[in-house]
């Protein structure tokens, strides 16, 4: 029961973080969270808040900043640093998926799937996302599993996911 209660409150959380505001691109909804300061701040020194404020439709798979802070210590430091911006870059983009995939398309294609769909990166990496329960999980290219804490926040440009992990090509 108690771990129902901290999703539910992970998920107040996110959603009054974000808004409802659907006249909002990526970035906006993204820079108006107090749980995505890191994420901003890397998208900024990733020169990708142009591309991300483009049509799109992108699905982003925007870890909270807890996700950031549970990397090995220095990797964020050492990814903001003027000389790693491609590989900052890389990290970043393998959060986006290209197209617009909501909870209902992403359940469908686990479904479809027969428990699992794998979806493209911008990156051009591949994510598995599959179902535990009600929950959406993501696996990296390194076994890593992360959760979608609250899911279907619209803007402009496609769609937000928030996520309790770093993703990792």
């Amino acid at each position: 029961m108690m771990f129902k209660n901290v999703f539910f409150s992970l998920l107040v959380v996110a959603i009054t973080s974000f808004g409802f505001a659907q006249d909002k691109d990526i970035v906006e909804i993204s820079a108006s969270s107090e749980d995505h300061t890191t994420l901003v701040a890397a998208v900024k020194a990733g020169d990708l808040v142009e591309t991300l404020q483009s049509d799109g439709p992108f699905t982003v798979f925007a870890p909270v900043n807890r996700a950031f802070e549970a990397l090995p210590d220095g990797t964020v430091d050492y990814l903001l640093k003027p000389d790693n911006k491609e590989k900052l870059q890389m990290v970043l983009t393998y959060h986006v998926v290209p197209g617009n995939l909501n909870t209902k398309a992403v359940v469908g294609a686990i479904k479809d799937g027969g428990g699992k769909a794998q979806v493209e990166t911008a990156q051009g990496g591949m994510l598995t996302l599959s179902l535990d329960g009600d929950s959406v999980k993501i696996t990296d290219s390194k076994g890593n599993v992360a959760t979608v804490v609250a899911a279907d926040l619209d803007a402009t440009n496609g769609v937000i996911h928030v996520i309790d992990m770093v993703l990792l090509p």
